[in-house]
């Protein structure tokens, strides 16, 4: 899988997806959004692919929006009817915003491994994946606040249901940095490692461990935890049960017992 802005490597049924833009810390212009999309969608549907590592090449994890893709918000001004030009900016957030939900989406689990600066809207990208792991250096920061507007692509609507509310709010308001060890606190991220290639080597042995168990239930799992945040137990239960008596019976539950009476590990198909 060949792209401009990113690399992607799929490797022991674990994709490798890095932001490649490091001449810029990994901020991220229109074609690298596009390409993030295409991507996450692609590895949603990729059979071979079972889980995905995401990180940055360079010195930064991601910079978030680049800023003269900010910058050109400017253009709309020349609108003069004040409901089109609302409408084009609305569209353009909700351009960037299906970027950041197809990580989300995707039905493989993505593990984040951050190191230096997750800036802004690189906030928005972890807080859209399904676990997160840092660098003692990594520091993580909701920058548009001192940038004069509102966090807009689910850093604020995601945050505040993976660590405290008040911690939201004091990061979201002041714009401070909140480094690796403090991240690991607070519970941003689930694990915190002194050097950079010690994280990519836990992150990358946790995804290898996640890609060796049933594909098909990993997938089921994702979709039953997205369902359950945002619904009440009795839905996430009547919910499950209906999954399961689609699910269940399947080819991986049968290899899985086989495997066990057996003692040898199971092999699933794709």
């Amino acid at each position: 899988m060949t792209y401009q802005y990113f690399k992607v490597e799929i490797e022991n049924k674990v994709a490798s997806v890095a932001f490649n833009r490091p001449e810029k810390s990994n901020a991220l212009h229109m074609p690298a959004w596009t390409e993030m999309k295409e991507i996450f969608n692609t590895l949603s549907e990729k059979a071979e692919a079972r889980a995905i590592v995401l990180s940055g090449e360079g010195k930064n994890f991601c910079a978030g929006i680049d800023l003269e893709l900010l910058m050109s918000v400017s253009q709309y001004q020349k609108i003069e009817c004040a409901g089109r030009r609302s409408e084009e900016i609305r569209s353009l957030v909700l351009t960037l915003q299906e970027a950041v939900n197809a990580i989300e989406k995707c039905k493989k689990p993505v593990l984040a491994a951050v190191h230096g600066g997750c800036i802004g809207g690189g906030v928005d990208i972890i807080a859209a994946c399904d676990m997160r792991y840092c660098s003692d250096d990594a520091y993580f920061t909701i920058k548009e606040i001192d940038l004069g507007m509102v966090a807009d692509l689910g850093t604020l609507q995601r945050l505040p249901k993976l660590i405290s509310p008040g911690m939201v709010s004091e990061m979201a308001y002041t714009g401070r940095k909140v480094h690796g060890k403090e991240a690991k606190d607070i519970g941003l991220v689930n694990q915190s490692y002194p050097s950079r290639d010690e994280l990519m080597e836990s992150v990358t042995k946790l995804a290898t461990m996640i890609a060796s168990k049933s594909p098909l239930s990993i997938r089921g799992t994702k979709e039953v935890l997205k369902y359950s945040r945002d619904h009440s137990v009795e839905d996430s239960l009547n919910y499950m049960s209906t999954w399961n008596s689609a699910m269940l019976l399947s080819d991986d539950l049968s290899e899985a017992f086989k495997a066990s009476i057996e003692k040898r590990k199971p092999e699933f198909k794709d």
